[in-house]
């Protein structure tokens, strides 16, 4: 018991981290990551997922429907600040292979095949001119939108979702309960600079579980004597 404090800090942070989130909601009640998690790892991880990467940068007219087919609905300032001119948009709109539509007051790009989608979940009106094709109604729309919203993003607030969307917080808890009834997210508190409960996509916690254990493990790394020296 004498010497049971004097792991490194890190040492007992990637031991933490290292268990089961199952597991470690059943010890505390609830997932509490907010002292484990590397904030540089949410971060990065968050601007991946988002397309903010120098390497996930469009460099065509392609892209740009892999990203809104990816990410979701982006305005033209969001395409522009990945690297993509409204031309490009513009080209793919006449081609009615994405749509200009209005989402919580914006105008947005969306991809065509997500016209039912919006129109269902979010009520957007849609542009004369859309095949009948992708106007059949789909099976959960809204959850389907919430979750692609938490597969593009790090640890997020209900609310903060809702306001993407233009919907009541309420709502869109409903569709986070669902998703978590089937185990695709997961609720607690992950981000250190926050308070209250969040909501993460578990394949988008996994990954940040295991790249923070990462960069705690490269912390405890053995040294050289003269590095510990000096």
């Amino acid at each position: 018991f004498l010497y049971e404090g004097d792991a490194p800090l890190a040492e007992r942070r990637a031991a933490a981290l290292a268990l089961d989130s199952g597991l470690l909601g059943e010890l505390l009640g609830r997932v509490d990551l907010r002292e484990l998690l590397d904030p540089e790892v949410l971060a990065e991880t968050a601007r991946q997922l988002r397309w903010r990467t120098e390497q996930r940068r469009p460099r065509d007219p392609e892209d740009v429907v892999e990203l809104l087919r990816v990410v979701g609905d982006l305005s033209s300032a969001e395409l522009a600040e990945r690297g993509a001119p409204e031309s490009w948009a513009d080209e793919l709109a006449a081609a009615r292979r994405v749509l200009r539509v209005r989402i919580a007051g914006e105008d947005r790009w969306v991809v065509v095949e997500d016209a039912a989608r919006l129109r269902d979940a979010l009520g957007v009106a849609l542009p004369v001119g859309v095949a009948e094709a992708y106007l059949a109604p789909v099976a959960d729309p809204l959850t389907d939108l919430v979750a692609r919203y938490a597969r593009t993003h790090g640890p997020f607030a209900a609310a903060t979702c809702a306001a993407r969307f233009g919907l009541g917080v309420f709502v869109v808890e409903q569709a986070l309960r669902r998703l978590a009834a089937n185990g695709r997210v997961v609720s607690g508190e992950f981000a250190p600079d926050t308070v209250g409960t969040q909501w993460c996509d578990a394949e988008v916690l996994r990954l940040l579980r295991r790249r923070s254990l990462a960069a705690l493990r490269r912390e405890i790394e053995p040294v050289p004597p003269r590095a510990l020296a000096t």
